[in-house]
């Protein structure tokens, strides 16, 4: 998919908000977006990074042996 025709805004500003440098750049870059009171959307591009490094970890769990639980999220 190209990058042009994904859902992909960002912001030239920093948020004032956000007080940590990793959460403005997050924020910055168009990864996540706020949607309430400390609760955080991931955007299309944050979600691509997160499966891709999910794949990673599950290709080397699968190739020592070990296996893979989902806990409860609250």
């Amino acid at each position: 998919m190209r990058l042009s025709q994904m859902l992909f805004v960002t912001l030239r500003e920093d948020p004032t908000e956000a007080e940590i440098p990793s959460h403005k750049l997050l924020l910055r870059a168009g990864y996540i977006r706020r949607i309430g009171g400390g609760i955080y959307a991931y955007l299309p591009l944050m979600w691509r990074v997160l499966q891709k490094i999910s794949q990673i970890v599950r290709e080397e769990m699968d190739a020592t042996g070990a296996q893979e639980c989902l806990l409860p999220q609250l």
